[in-house]
């Protein structure tokens, strides 16, 4: 009922229930509606997603008849099963290197790869799509110098990911708990790199080392198959990954649904 029902006495009041598809409501092992009226619902799965109705019926009595009129109202609610998304890192870092011809510089970048898998592989979180490039760097007051621009993203689904969420139904947020401390460790570890090169600066330096304050981490959300952002419908919830409405979908891990003309379902993961 709306508030300024609520704040009024309301006489053998009734509630009848109506889900997606025209569906009366009733009791089971995911719905259950208490004796005021409230619809409880859990595990709730994208399919339930849609149109709910309720409609109060309640009656009004005459003080000198006693006539009794019975009262209905109905009530609309949209409901939208989301989830919060998973999120990756895309990170970058910096390293000085003799030449940007010869192996010492493949050697390097697979060292650090599997140095920083380490790190990790705890936590079911791996590195992917590393990437490097030699470059030619110019710096005011100094010699050209040569530098590795390498760059990873640090994902949370490492093989064997779902041992880690236990009976857990989405497990986004052990992921989510996961991928948070293993970006933490990598920029400790970055961190640890700049403070053994200030400690021994007064000492002769390596060729190869990394570069102090070319360490930059952005955070990247992804949505499962079958949800998307949308601001301009779920404004209330801009950073949710919400289930896809009928006539779209969502067939891998990006954040906007896709227009599909022919699904007629929430959640869909194809275009038919």
């Amino acid at each position: 009922m709306d508030s300024k029902r609520a704040s009024e006495e309301t006489v053998d009041p009734t509630y009848l229930w109506i889900g997606p598809n025209e569906k009366t409501l009733a009791g089971n092992n995911r719905i259950s509606i208490t004796e005021t009226g409230k619809l409880i619902m859990k595990d709730f799965l994208e399919l339930l997603s849609g149109l709910y109705t309720c409609t109060l019926s309640y009656k009004t009595i005459e003080a000198e008849t006693q006539e009794e009129t019975v009262v209905k109202k109905r009530y609309d609610f949209m409901i939208f099963a989301y989830r919060e998304p998973d999120y990756s890192y895309q990170m970058a870092v910096r390293f000085t290197t003799k030449s940007c011809v010869g192996r010492h510089n493949d050697q390097l970048f697979r060292l650090l790869k599997k140095i920083l898998n380490n790190l990790i592989s705890d936590l079911s979180c791996h590195i992917i799509e590393p990437s490097y490039k030699c470059h030619v760097v110019e710096i005011p007051e100094h010699d050209l110098t040569h530098e590795l621009f390498i760059a990873f993203q640090v994902n949370p689904f490492a093989p064997g990911w779902r041992g880690a969420c236990n009976a857990s139904v989405d497990c986004e947020d052990v992921t989510n708990h996961n991928i948070l401390k293993a970006r933490d460790r990598i920029e400790e570890f970055f961190r640890s790199q700049a403070n053994i090169f200030y400690h021994h600066s007064n000492k002769t330096v390596p060729a190869m080392h990394f570069v102090d304050h070319s360490f930059h981490v952005v955070r990247m959300d992804s949505c499962r198959p079958g949800f998307g952002k949308n601001e301009g419908l779920h404004s209330n919830c801009a950073s949710c990954c919400v289930v896809c409405s009928p006539g779209t979908f969502s067939p891998d891990v990006d954040v906007t649904c896709q227009l599909c003309v022919s699904v007629r379902i929430y959640g869909a993961k194809s275009c038919p």
